[in-house]
């Protein structure tokens, strides 16, 4: 059975408790799931309003590829991507993973991959506004230390 792979990208808020019931299909022993949300910043660096932007049609594609992988690499029963854009607040839920599957390893890796692929594939620009101004935010090498752990070993077959 192929795995159900979901991905939207919406300006509106998000229901986790909805989503996580949507993973919930035939032979799910484990439902792992990640929300992140929307970080207000300190002092100088304090965040007032994160603004995303995206491309349509290609950020749903690259999110979709990036679940497709994830199907690939462990025995999903059915995995989801909520990404909003637009205008958010501190505190605000930004993004929902959710990876259901027959055992909680891969269900905990994979959501674990997915977020990393997020992070460093899928193409959003996020610009922080605060009381010292806007600034788009720039790719950070964590983020991609992070990914590419993921990654087979340089002469590997995989």
């Amino acid at each position: 059975m192929a795995a159900v792979l979901q991905a939207q990208v919406q300006e509106q808020a998000f229901d986790p408790a909805a989503l996580h019931r949507s993973l919930k299909v035939a032979d799910c022993g484990a439902v792992v799931e990640f929300t992140g949300y929307v970080r207000g910043g300190e002092g100088s660096a304090a965040v007032t309003t994160l603004e995303l932007e995206h491309y349509p049609g290609m950020t749903e594609r690259s999110l979709q590829l990036i679940l497709e992988d994830a199907a690939a690499r462990w025995p999903l029963l059915a995995a989801t991507v909520v990404h909003r854009v637009g205008r958010l607040a501190p505190g605000e839920p930004i993004v929902w993973v959710g990876v259901g599957a027959a055992h909680r390893g891969e269900a905990f890796a994979a959501c674990d991959f997915i977020m990393d692929f997020l992070k460093t594939r899928a193409p959003f620009w996020k610009k922080e506004h605060g009381p010292a101004g806007s600034a788009w935010v720039e790719a950070r090498s964590s983020d991609d230390e992070r990914a590419a752990r993921w990654q087979p070993p340089q002469g590997s077959s995989r």
